[in-house]
Parts: C-alpha cells; sequence; structure tokens
C-alpha cells in the first residue's frame, strides 16, 4: 500500500452548534466525517485511511466509521500539527510511500483533487490542493480601505496536502511542539519543494452554520436532487 491519508478530526469545532464537534454533526443523514472518511476509503489509489480523533469522541467517532474499511483511530494532540505528527507516527510499521494529510471538516473532496495531489508527487516530495486568487484584495484599517493588495501568485490553501511519508514524518519529528498553520508549512520549514495543484471550490472546510446549509445543497445537486415548493 503506498499511499495512506490521515484525517484530522481531534477537534472540539463547537462553534457551528448543536452541542457536539462540527465533524459528527449530520450532514445528508450522515455524519460529516462518514462523508470525509468515505472519500478517502474509496478512492482507489489510497491504500488506508487512519483517522485522529479525540479521546472524548470515540463512540461518535465509530457512528461516523461504520462500514467503511478503516485502521483503528488514534487519538491527537493538543494542537492540530501535534496531531498530524501522532498520525504520521502511527503508520510507521507500513511505511507508505506516500501520505495525505486532510481536515476531517472538509467532506466535499473529490477523487479527482485527491489523485491530482498524489500524482504532483512523482516530480515533488509536496503537494497542495489551492485555488488561485481571482478577486481583488484590499488592506483596511479602521473600516476603510488603505491599500490594494496584489493578488498575483497567491493561493488559498485547501487539503489534502501530500508528501513524501518518510520526509514529512522526519519533518514533522523535527518540529514537534510548533503550531504551524498547516502541513505545508511544516514542509517547507524543513527544506521541501511543496508543488501546488488545483483545488475545488466545493471543498470547503465546514466552520459555521450556514456552512452546512451550502454543504447540504451541493450534495444534493450532485445526487441530481429536485425539489420544488412555494411561496
Amino acid at each position: 500500500m503506498t499511499t495512506a491519508a490521515i484525517i484530522v478530526a481531534a477537534g472540539r469545532g463547537l462553534r457551528a452548534g448543536a452541542g457536539v464537534p462540527k465533524q459528527y454533526r449530520l450532514l445528508a443523514g450522515r455524519p460529516l466525517l462518514a462523508h470525509t472518511l468515505a472519500a478517502f476509503a474509496r478512492h482507489p489509489a489510497v491504500g488506508m485511511v487512519q483517522a485522529v480523533i479525540h479521546d472524548a469522541d470515540r463512540a461518535l467517532y465509530d457512528r461516523a466509521a461504520r462500514g467503511l474499511d478503516l485502521r483503528p483511530p488514534v487519538v491527537g494532540g493538543a494542537t492540530r500539527q501535534e496531531s498530524v505528527r501522532l498520525g504520521l507516527e502511527a503508520l510507521a510499521a507500513d511505511a507508505p510511500r506516500h501520505v495525505l494529510v486532510h481536515d476531517g471538516a472538509r467532506p466535499l473532496v473529490s477523487a479527482e483533487a485527491i489523485g491530482r495531489c498524489i500524482a504532483a508527487l512523482d516530480a515533488a516530495p509536496g503537494a497542495i490542493a489551492a485555488l488561485a486568487i481571482v478577486d481583488a484584495l484590499k488592506r483596511a484599517e479602521g473600516g476603510r480601505v488603505v491599500g490594494a493588495v496584489d493578488r498575483g501568485g497567491l493561493w488559498r490553501a485547501q487539503t489534502p496536502q501530500a508528501f513524501h511519508y518518510a520526509a514529512i514524518r522526519a519533518a514533522h519529528a523535527a518540529q514537534a511542539g510548533g503550531d504551524a498553520v498547516d502541513d505545508a508549512a511544516v514542509a517547507m520549514a524543513a527544506g521541501m519543494a511543496v508543488a501546488v495543484v488545483a483545488g475545488d471550490e466545493d471543498n470547503l472546510k465546514v466552520t459555521r452554520e450556514e456552512d452546512f446549509a451550502r454543504a447540504e445543497r451541493i450534495l444534493a445537486a450532485r445526487a441530481g436532487e429536485v425539489r420544488v415548493g412555494s411561496g
């Protein structure tokens, strides 16, 4: 099995409401995390899936993972970076060639985006899915625009982020205890080159209540659902 996926789902994520971490709220009748796990478990290029969860969420996780062929989850750390490091260490005995790191709260990742990240590892030790910024960027202070920001070369980073396993494991081990914004930052701090591949607009990170409504609409459109009403 040359490619593994780490799904980072150890956060508390209570800002979206409902009294449970957002990754376990229902989305189209299933826990949000179930959609994320299935996207990787069913991808033909992914040989194993390792979830990283909070130690208080095991029962919720077991419901989300029901029916999927996954490795037993591991408990994460106090930061996202620490959770990823623990997920990488859990894969050490299998030592996959490549590893994908993905946010559990991005349930709409496409098989094509996963495939593009994996393919990019033929030419670079790291790769991220991202979207080029097309809107004009402004800098504001006190509620007023004070200048423009050149958007040339700027991208909105998403996950998955893909790496040569041995290299990113070593990078995380060397930077243990840090709090990097993402795994690409860990990789670059270790001197690894990171390529950019096209992400997807639908690959949103569900954070707020309105994100659930948007995700529901996307899933309904993918399923070809049509609703008619009047008011």
